[in-house]
This record gives structure tokens, sequence and C-alpha cells, in this order.
């Protein structure tokens, strides 16, 4: 677990799952990836074995050591609902982050059709936590707007998207249902473009339809230098959290 995130919507990483497969274009220069592969060979080093997905079951109970309350980002190393991830083991997450109610979970997925299917059946308990949001990624037209109406049909507390990197002008997008957007622009070498026109055009549908919305940043190669700033300001904007009953 990683305390002090330099994930902008987040204040801690919790990672029981590591490593992952690509599945779609938004995928193509990951973060973690790219991180984790600088360490393959390196022996007693965490990632040692690069991007490979592994569980990590001594990390499980992570949560249950931090006292103050945190919003953790859940597998920022990796995609909890990947097909090598038995649903047992997804279970167990649940069952911690339910436990760990005085902690706010954000579970970010691109296999939203597993997420839908087990929120729906054997992990139903945890989507009706309030300390718990579910998100999708969301890119493109083609392989993300399919992902928001699997989201849409989970039972789910909080609904979020993550659209990072956006890699095109999505169109008109039905936020029902969804409580949060996050929207970003890819940054790193390689980095593809995000035009502000795309930015403005999701902003104004969340103005429009009621949704928080969370500007993360603009991306490129030197994502510092251009900085978060949209028309000259912030926006930081997050759903209610709940408080834990006592």
């Amino acid at each position: 677990m990683a305390d002090r995130s330099k994930i902008e919507w987040t204040d801690a990483t919790w990672n029981p799952v590591r490593g992952c497969i690509k599945i779609s274009p938004g995928c193509k220069h990951c973060y973690a990836a790219t991180f984790a592969e600088r360490f393959r060979g390196v022996v007693g080093h965490p990632y040692q074995h690069g991007f490979e997905p592994r569980l990590i079951p001594a990390k499980l109970n992570d949560p249950l050591r931090w006292a103050a309350p945190r919003m953790i980002f859940v597998n920022s190393m990796s995609d909890l609902f990947q097909q090598f991830v038995p649903d047992q083991y997804i279970a167990q997450v649940a069952e911690v982050m339910v436990r760990a109610r005085w902690h706010t979970f954000q579970v970010l997925t691109k296999r939203a059709s597993r997420m839908q299917e087990l929120l729906s059946g054997s992990i139903r308990f945890a989507g009706e936590a309030t300390n718990i949001w579910w998100g999708v990624s969301v890119e493109n037209k083609k392989h993300g707007l399919a992902r928001i109406d699997l989201l849409r049909g989970s039972p789910a507390h909080v609904r979020f998207l993550s659209i990072e990197p956006l890699l095109e002008n999505l169109g008109e997008i039905d936020l029902s249902g969804i409580h949060w957007v996050i929207v970003g622009g890819e940054s790193g070498y390689g980095a593809r473009p995000m035009k502000r026109d795309w930015v403005m055009k999701i902003k104004q549908q969340c103005r429009d339809q009621g949704v928080r919305f969370f500007f993360k940043q603009w991306g490129g190669v030197h994502k510092k230098q251009a900085g978060r700033l949209l028309d000259g300001r912030t926006y930081d904007e997050y759903p209610e959290v709940v408080a834990p009953a006592c």
C-alpha cells in the first residue's frame, strides 16, 4: 500500500493484485506497465517479474492496518476483474473494503462485464456499501461507451468514469446513474494528444446532467508543464462521501 499517492484524485493505493493484460487502445502506453517493467529481473523487488499478472494475498489486509481515513485507489497497478483473478479472491478484496468502512475505496476496471456480473451476484454486498466507488475506464467510443452502459446496470452506491486517456471526441454521453467523471490526457513518451473541445464537451454534459467533474491533467510528454488548469482554474469535484455508521 502506498500513502500519499501522486495520482491527483486519490490519497493512497492498494494492490492485492499486480500486473495486467492489455485489452484496448487505452492500454497502449500504460504507466503501470512501463513502471513495472523497469524492475523486471531485480531480485526482491515487488516487480521483479515485471507486469506479469499475480495475486498478492499478503497485501489483502493492508487497509485494515490504516487507522486514519484514506481515499484508496484499488489496484492502481492492475485490474481486479481480469479473468485470471478467481471470483473467491475478488470476494476477499470486497470483504476487506466493507470491513474497512472508515476508508473510501475507488475500484476502476476495463472489464466492466465481469464487474457487473459479480456486483449482481457474489459481491452484491460490496455494491451496497457506501464507502466503495465503482468505476470504468473510457478512452474512446468503440470500447469505452459500452462500459458505461454496463456500469450503469451494476448495483452500486457510487459509479464513476475515468475518461483517461481521452483519445477522441466522445460525442453525446448518457450520464444517468453516474456520479463522478474524471477526465485526463495521456502522458509520457508517445502520448497521444487530447483536444480542448473534447474536454469542454464532457464538462458541459456533466453540468447539464448534474455529475461531479474532475479534470486531472492535459498530459503530454511534459505533463507538469502542461498542468491541469482548465479555463484558468482547477476542477477537483468529488461525489459526496458518506460518513460510516458507528
